[in-house]
């Protein structure tokens, strides 16, 4: 089994479909959790049109797509929110292809690049329904911190040291 994490544009066909796949799974389980229903799919396309990743491309940010056995399986994004700062983005693993390090080895990396774009600190916020990531940010070592944004969707943010 063998992974492999590039960087990738935010709008390659790779990107584009893992985004889709992020995008449905996650707002699935905030509608079925909140409202008992899944998203329709003109909300999912209106949501889909409206993200601007702009902010993963150099020279402030990264895009990083993981492989396995050659099929894109994820993506991880991290941009500077300060000179110093960066916030990891988007960390998802496709469900068929979970349980194998993939989340993991994605997070290694975009910590990478932050370090590499001269980020000193790992900022990040999640959902309290995300217990996976919950638990994958505190085994690499991020810990929970007052918040840095107002994101309505968020409940629980972190940060780590690079």
């Amino acid at each position: 089994m063998t992974w492999t994490v590039t960087p990738e544009p935010h709008d390659s066909p790779a990107a584009t479909a893992l985004w889709r796949a992020y995008y449905t799974e996650v707002s699935d389980r905030y509608y079925l959790l909140h409202e008992n229903r899944r998203t329709a799919p003109e909300e999912l396309e209106r949501e889909i049109a409206r993200a601007d990743w702009s902010d993963l491309t150099p020279p402030k940010g990264r895009l990083l797509v993981a492989r396995l056995e050659g099929e894109p399986a994820g993506t991880a994004g991290v941009h500077l929110t300060t000179p110093t700062t960066a916030e990891l983005k988007r960390v998802f693993v496709q469900p068929r292809m979970r349980g194998r390090g993939g989340a993991q080895l994605l997070v290694e990396a975009a910590e990478n690049e932050a370090r590499a774009l001269g980020a000193t600190r790992m900022i990040l916020d999640t959902r309290h329904d995300l217990t996976e990531a919950r638990a994958l940010y505190t085994r690499l070592g991020y810990e929970e911190t007052p918040p840095h944004n107002n994101d309505k969707y968020a409940d629980h943010w972190f940060s780590k040291t690079l």
